[in-house]
């Protein structure tokens, strides 16, 4: 299996558990154009190749990730130039839903994405968390929206996900404020599973977890995270009517056959790709 080409994403792969390391140390791993992109790239690549079972996203160096990259942001109204304003604006709109997307990209992605946060995640890392399936944080963590402190809304995901994720009044207070959120905090809202001493016993932890789950059936995870999210947008009756007939056609397959053959011989279940 050949991985992406990246360069300013870092790649690992093992058993199935695959590692998507932010690595733009030197810059806290704030997020410019390139890594934007390739965020896309890894996860479009990732949902589609049967090897990977999960995925963990955490950041090199002092910090998970700075947010956007200033010069990128600083850059934005060369990109949109037009003599026309209308066709401008619609430039600025396009290139919002385009950065909207490559965090979606997570999201999208049919295998679960934890994520391992330490130090900074301000802005859009805390976007690009929010789109993970789950959250653990090193007890130097600290999560902010700090789009307010820049003059502008937040418009890549956060001001979406997060009242999805925890209390609405308190993703009022981070977004009116740009207050830091403590690893305690983060825990005691629901926002991370779990606080970890540091980095290492973070990474730690959250490689135990993806190991888990790596050894669980693929397309009964790939299913679960589908219903999962379908029924975060969708109604009771049309969620429940959703996952019958996803059983109706994925119920009676080789993994239901082979983790009941492993239940009756007490051991663990090998399933393929």
């Amino acid at each position: 299996m050949k991985l992406p080409a990246t360069t300013v994403i870092e790649l690992g792969f093992n058993a199935g558990v695959l590692e998507v390391r932010l690595n733009r140390p030197e810059r806290a791993n704030a997020l410019d154009d390139a890594m934007w992109q390739e965020l896309r790239q890894v996860f479009d690549w990732a949902d589609g190749e049967p090897a990977v079972r999960v995925a963990i996203l955490a950041g090199a160096g002092r910090h998970f990730c700075a947010g956007i990259d200033l010069a990128m942001l600083g850059g934005v109204m060369q990109r949109i130039a037009h003599p026309d304003e209308a066709r401008s604006r619609e430039a600025l709109r396009r290139l919002i839903l385009d950065l909207q997307d490559c965090l979606t990209s997570l999201e999208r992605c049919r295998k679960p994405v934890l994520a391992a946060i330490h130090g900074a995640c301000l802005g859009g890392g805390l976007d690009l968390v929010a789109c993970c399936d789950m959250r653990y944080v090193a007890a130097d963590a600290e999560l902010a929206i700090r789009e307010i402190d820049l003059g502008m809304v937040a418009d890549v995901g956060s001001l979406q996900r997060l009242p999805r994720l925890m209390p609405p009044g308190l993703v009022r207070e981070l977004a009116y404020t740009g207050r830091s959120l403590t690893a305690a905090e983060a825990v005691a809202c629901g926002l991370a599973n779990a606080s970890l001493p540091d980095a290492d016993a973070l990474l730690a932890h959250v490689r135990a977890i993806a190991a888990q789950i790596a050894e669980k059936s693929p397309l009964a995870i790939r299913g679960s995270k589908e219903m999962l999210n379908y029924s975060r947008d969708h109604s009771l009756a049309d969620s429940l009517n959703y996952v019958a007939t996803w059983n109706a056609g994925q119920l009676l397959s080789a993994d239901l056959r082979e983790a009941m053959a492993a239940g009756r011989e007490r051991r663990a279940g090998r399933f393929g790709d």
